[in-house]
């Protein structure tokens, strides 16, 4: 039995950075509308120009809905908001129109989502310093999404090769990261990933917890904060229902999971997870943002302005996140966490 393509919105991202090629580079590709029916949201002409760069033989499809797209390869189905003056223009440059812009191909693509006309967002880089120029009140995608959709501190994971990555801190120095790893936070944080494998569709979440310090303290020879608190954390975690297990030590714990011991991996801070998950692939390490009334799939890499409109850009990331976002998406339940 065939399963249905779900429609998956792709804002195309900043137009002065790599969005739009890798976009259009990914688009030449058969698995792509094999497995779902891609719907661009950006600048038809910005996407036009982006075709020429990356030499693809593609044909833009303007439409005003996403019932009206072909979804063929060769043609490109785009709502073109035509908010770009392609004369000015400039490939790696900030500009207050690139963040603007940027701003409402997402906007768009959420109201899309909200409305149930497609069934996932896959979304390009964006640019912070342009957001700023546009005087747009978010620093990056997640703080919109929580705006847009009115969720309260989303969650995000990692996915690379089958591994699945969540982070009970991020953007915090290591010392304040330490000091965020309570026992509460840990026990709070194994529910909701849990939720999180859940909704997603992931019917075996056996979930184990990084170790902080090495060995994972070995019983509080090498530090506390495993016996004190990450240790009681799991154990409360159990006592909830959730299958945890930790902590495991952190030089162990992702290998393990890649070859299916783990079904996800709660890391305790921004670079444990990230390099774990980075090494083993940098291009195919996708970000998933959950709790947000709908799915949302990112590439893990930024507008990289330096290279933008040179046809150098990989889209390996961005093909992965589109073909993600199409494994999930008939799984996916929309009920908030």
């Amino acid at each position: 039995m065939t399963t249905q393509r779900a429609i998956i919105a792709i804002p195309m991202g900043d137009p002065a950075g790599i969005g739009p090629e890798i976009t259009m580079k990914s688009l030449t590709k058969k698995e792509i509308y094999d497995v779902c029916k891609p719907l661009v949201i950006g600048d038809a002409k910005v996407l036009a120009k982006a075709i020429e760069i990356v030499q693809a033989d593609l044909k833009i499809n303007k439409v005003s809905s996403p019932a009206e797209g072909k979804y063929e390869l060769g043609t490109v189905d785009v709502i073109d908001l035509d908010n770009i003056d392609i004369e000015k223009l400039e490939y790696g440059q900030v500009s207050a129109q690139g963040g603007q812009g940027a701003f409402e191909y997402i906007k768009k693509s959420v109201d899309l989502a909200m409305n149930g006309e497609v069934k996932a967002l896959a979304t390009t880089p964006i640019n912070k310093e342009s957001l700023q120029a546009a005087k747009v009140p978010f620093i990056g995608h997640t703080e919109m999404l929580e705006s847009l959709t009115n969720t309260k501190d989303p969650l995000t994971m990692f996915e690379v090769n089958g591994m699945r990555i969540f982070f009970l801190t991020r953007h915090l120095s290591l010392k304040d990261a330490i000091a965020q790893m309570t026992k509460e936070r840990v026990q709070d944080y194994l529910v909701r990933c849990d939720q999180a494998l859940k909704r997603l569709g992931v019917e075996s979440r056996k979930i184990a917890v990084a170790g902080l310090n090495p060995h994972s303290g070995e019983g509080g020879l090498f530090g506390r904060e495993e016996v004190d608190e990450i240790k009681p954390g799991v154990e409360a975690g159990r006592q909830a229902g959730i299958d945890a297990v930790g902590p495991v030590p952190a030089d162990s714990v992702f290998f393990q999971a890649l070859h299916g011991r783990y079904d996800a991996v709660l890391s305790l801070y921004h670079d444990q997870g990230h390099i774990a998950a980075k090494m083993t692939d940098f291009h195919r390490t996708i970000s998933i943002t959950n709790g947000l009334p709908f799915l949302r799939t990112s590439v893990d890499h930024g507008t990289a302005f330096d290279i933008a409109g040179k046809n150098i850009a990989e889209s390996i990331s961005m093909e992965e996140c589109i073909k993600l976002a199409a494994q999930y998406a008939p799984k996916f339940t929309s009920n908030t966490l």
